[in-house]
């Protein structure tokens, strides 16, 4: 029986009683942290290998006879370039590696489209009359913030179980001013949806009325499975040169959740075009990122198969983790009528939908019983929810103890607040 099928009298006694239950968590002096998908401290400890000073001291050079210990090589040592060129099933000459952040990259590229453009003939964003960028929602808050810090309208656009509403890309890139999109194609922040392969061949396909239109592919989950059958993404690069489209796209990745968050390394993959003005920006910025560490994450994984059996001590940590919150969200929730969640096969998120104006009331009751959770309107640009339904778990970081705790509380949350919405 739903809450709204409950006579008005039973839903009354449930409001008191889990209001009782709800004093007893709060009577608990409960400090537990779900705001933030970082990994845990089990998954850190798994790649402490990476430090053996063995795989550096013996051997500084790179493969082309460079030592790393000095300046140089400002696009990443050249086996670096091809660890990331067969992850992602591009070539090398299309990789740049750099340092340890993904997020510090994308800023970059934004960054440089605002001040010098493009590239080509294209006149630098800040020199056109209105610059837009479509985000599918709910998505990453940290892509909004970017392009909030630089005044870019930010243009909602559906997500949908296969990727980004196509029929609204459509419409929307017919608008010059929309310059761009930001995205997470696969295990997306934060509902864990993969593109589809027609979905991901109608992005590649598109035809934005704005020759210099950039989408920032951030492929941060390209091997964070979940489950032991992973779900397969197209290389958007490889689709996009059949259409002529290969300029419109610059893909982004790290080996912050695959090695050490804050000590991995970053690359882009891109058209040619697009690498030599990045490549351009780079030789002003720096003389080399920290080959080193390139060569250290070269010789721990060696290669793509040995990144993705290291990803497979990932999955045995996370997926106990992400199962202890499917299965309370289902025990407590199912059948109410009162939430919705996505059950994803790879990524870092749970994304959890409760009735509408509830997602602020339930993330406030978490917090004022000791449970802080991502807050409600994150996944949305400039943290506007329309709905307000829309909370983010993040069940990687806390102790599997504390996480069922968490959950548990989430749980009752929801319940009381959709019970006093139906008063």
């Amino acid at each position: 029986m739903t809450y709204k099928e409950m006579p008005v009298e039973e839903r009354k006694a449930l409001l008191t009683q889990l209001r009782g239950d709800y004093a007893m968590f709060q009577s608990r002096g409960l400090k537990l942290d779900m705001s933030r998908g970082k990994p845990c401290t089990e998954q850190l400890d798994i790649c402490m290998e990476l430090l053996d000073s063995e795989l550096i001291t013996e051997d500084v050079k790179d493969s082309s006879g460079f030592d790393c210990r000095n300046y140089g090589v400002p696009f990443g040592v050249p086996e670096a370039r091809a660890l990331f060129a067969e992850l992602l099933g591009v070539s090398a000459e299309n990789v740049v590696v750099f340092g340890n952040s993904s997020l510090n990259v994308m800023y970059d590229l934004i960054s440089q489209f605002w001040t010098h453009g493009t590239g080509g003939s294209a006149k630098p964003w800040s020199q056109q009359r209105a610059v837009k960028f479509l985000c599918p929602v709910p998505g990453y808050d940290r892509h909004f913030a970017i392009l909030q810090h630089f005044g870019i309208d930010m243009i909602n656009v559906p997500m949908t179980e296969e990727g980004p509403d196509i029929a609204a890309l459509t419409e929307l890139v017919a608008d010059p001013a929309v310059k761009g999109m930001f995205c997470v194609p696969k295990y997306s922040n934060p509902t864990g949806i993969t593109f589809s392969d027609e979905n991901l061949r109608a992005i590649a396909a598109l035809s934005p009325a704005a020759q210099d239109f950039r989408v920032i592919w951030d492929n941060a989950y390209c091997v964070h499975d979940l489950r032991q059958q992973g779900e397969n993404l197209l290389s958007i690069l490889e689709e996009a040169k059949k259409t002529g489209h290969e300029d419109y796209f610059i893909e982004v990745v790290s080996t912050s959740k695959i090695s050490f968050a804050g000590a991995g390394i970053s690359a882009i993959a891109a058209s040619k075009n697009n690498l030599a003005a990045i490549q351009g920006r780079i030789a002003m910025q720096t003389i080399g990122h920290d080959k080193i560490n390139q060569l250290r994450h070269v010789r721990y994984f060696k290669n793509a198969d040995g990144i993705r059996r290291h990803m497979q001590k990932h999955r045995a940590i996370l997926e106990p983790k992400f199962d202890a919150v499917l299965h309370c969200l289902e025990r407590n929730l199912a059948g109410l009528g009162i939430a919705s969640w996505t059950k994803p096969a790879g990524g870092y998120f749970i994304s959890f939908d409760v009735p509408k104006n509830c997602a602020k009331k339930v993330c406030e009751m978490c917090k004022d019983a000791g449970v802080v959770l991502t807050p409600a309107g994150a996944t949305y640009p400039k943290g506007i929810d329309p709905n307000d339904s829309n909370l983010r778990i993040a069940p990687t970081f806390p102790p599997n103890d504390e996480l069922e705790t968490a959950a548990e509380l989430l749980c009752l949350c929801t319940k009381i607040v959709a019970l006093e919405e139906l008063r």
